[in-house]
């Protein structure tokens, strides 16, 4: 077996080869940028030197292969999944001319503009909103909410549009209401780490800004360059970096939220301790719109490692991947920050697909293994290590190191554009699971033989260290029958051992009829009780998360 390093290292690595590393070999290509926000927005609350905005890249990151298809290819929802319109009020010229009044320069209804907002990023749903709102404010978003309550007309939260289940884009006519515009940094503190900003921010912009003073977001996605940290919170977005720094539900300390009546719930706190009543931010974090739009976040941000190592690795099983995560999380410890796994199928599809070629080649199974500490030297003695107990216990039989941060971009690049790679294989089924960790890739397997050549491919890769599997079936187009084979034999798969149907994505549109897999009937209700006093009109991103007929 092989292990090989890739940047500068010491003596503890000069036993192993060099590291191979192809041409074609690269970090995740972004767009230009986009919209910037309107100047003087916020800025009585600006703390000296700080950016005013954060400037969201509309096809950056994930997003970028989405923007080379034209919406028409895209059946529309209603269509394709017979839905049936609820009774709101259809937006009219005198609606339009309101808003137009409220906020010259930021109503879109030229349909052209529309159409990539209309679609989800997979391409697999699609609306026909023809009107688009781009609030600045919590106060404009209140003013927009109250109107609309007032008129019944039905809105669909958007941010950064990157979300894997239809629950970022209307079904029918709804108003989009974009944070795109709502992007400003308020405040942070250095001593607390605590940092607060507007829904609108994206993620990879918040990280920049934050490592410029010492900090990163608790939170790493593929989706990073384009995703909004309101929807992030909206559909309490799980990541890469959950192993170490835990959900959203713990690092999210305060959240604006404007409900559906126009209303602003203020419980924007900045405090690690508040025992106050109930802990009403945790009503809004994964509600994925339909409670209340998030405007603005408070966030509890851990200070950037000054050392961070990536393994990659190749396993010839499942088991010998589940064995070298027990082994890696009991002699790594604290420095532990991620473990991914993905299969040999995965690979295959970046290569083939992106262009990516692996310094690791020839194993079934792969994983990336993240250290991040504040010693070097600690940090390298203790992957040293474990890397010679995998290695002479046969736990795997390839792989390479990389302490450069180029190079550390360039191997998460292989795991991070699986999704991408996965849009050009065809048409995706996506299931975000989470299972018992030993169970993960029964699912893969046992689906890959039920399916068998009625799917192009079937792969399977995810969060290990959380349990959470994502599963991904392609075939050259949208079929009815491969659907019906593939749900609700999935989710009943996923029940019998206890699992969740959604780790991390929501349940959005397209599973929301599934609920009843990881929930009891009665918590079920409870939440339908919630939607009612919350948002009693149901103009709040109407079709999603709840049953039809809640």
């Amino acid at each position: 077996m092989r292990i090989s390093s890739a940047g500068p290292h010491r003596s503890v690595w000069s036993r192993w080869a060099q590291l191979r590393w192809l041409t074609g070999f690269h970090t995740r290509t972004l767009a230009p940028q986009g919209v910037t926000s309107a100047p003087g927005v916020l800025q009585q609350r600006k703390p000296p030197g700080m950016p005013t905005s954060v400037v969201s890249r509309p096809w950056g990151g994930r997003a970028l292969h989405a923007a080379s298809s034209s919406s028409q290819e895209v059946m529309l929802t209603s269509e394709r999944y017979r839905v049936r319109r609820l009774p709101f009020s259809r937006v009219c010229d005198s609606d339009v001319a309101f808003f137009e009044r409220m906020m010259p320069g930021r109503v879109i209804t030229n349909p052209e503009e529309l159409k990539p907002f209309n679609v989800d990023w997979l391409k697999s749903v699609r609306g026909c909103s023809k009107l688009m709102l781009k609030p600045q404010t919590t106060a404009e978003v209140s003013q927009i909410l109250r109107y609309c309550y007032e008129r019944n007309l039905a809105v669909n939260p958007q941010g950064g549009n990157t979300g894997l289940v239809g629950g970022s884009v209307p079904v029918f006519d709804e108003i989009i209401l974009s944070t795109v515009l709502m992007n400003q940094i308020i405040s942070f503190d250095k001593v607390s780490g605590i940092l607060v900003c507007q829904a609108g921010c994206v993620l990879e912009k918040l990280n920049e800004y934050l490592e410029e003073q010492g900090f990163i977001m608790p939170l790493d996605l593929g989706a990073k360059g384009s995703c909004h940290i309101g929807g992030n919170v909206a559909t309490n977005a799980g990541g890469l970096r959950l192993l170490r720094y835990g959900s959203l539900r713990g690092t999210v300390l305060g959240l604006e939220v404007v409900l559906g009546d126009g209303s602003a719930l203020d419980c924007l706190a900045s405090l690690r301790k508040d025992n106050t009543g109930y802990d009403l931010k945790q009503l809004f974090i994964g509600s994925e719109g339909t409670l209340g739009v998030v405007t603005a976040v408070s966030i509890l941000c851990p200070q950037k490692p000054k050392a961070v190592n990536l393994a990659f690795l190749g396993c010839q099983s499942f088991a010998k991947v589940l064995e070298t995560f027990t082994t890696c999380r009991a002699m790594l410890g604290e420095i532990l920050s991620a473990y991914e796994f993905m299969d040999e199928k995965c690979m295959e599809l970046v290569e083939r697909h992106l262009k990516l070629s692996s310094p690791v080649t020839g194993s079934p199974f792969y994983v990336l293994i993240e250290t991040s500490g504040s010693n070097s030297t600690h940090d390298e003695e203790k992957l040293n290590n474990f890397l010679e107990r995998a290695m002479t216990s046969g736990l795997v039989t390839d792989g390479t190191v990389a302490t450069d941060d180029k190079k550390i971009k360039a191997l998460w690049s292989l795991r991070e554009r699986i999704t991408e790679a996965l849009t050009h294989d065809g048409y995706v089924y996506k299931y975000d699971i989470s299972l018992p960790v030993g169970k993960l890739y029964d699912l893969v397997t046992d689906t890959r033989a039920r399916l068998g050549r009625s799917a192009k491919n079937v792969v399977g890769y995810g969060h290990l260290g959380d349990g959470n599997l994502h599963l991904n079936i392609t075939a050259e187009s949208y079929s009815h029958s491969l659907l019906d084979a593939i749900e609700p034999f999935v989710y009943e798969w996923t029940a019998r051992y206890n699992g969740s149907i959604s780790a991390e994505h929501g349940l959005g549109f397209k599973k929301k009829q599934f609920i009843q897999y990881s929930k009891a009937s009665e918590a079920v209700f409870l939440m339908q009780r919630f939607k009612a006093m919350l948002d009693p009109k149901g103009i709040l991103n109407p079709y999603k998360m709840l049953p039809s007929g809640s």
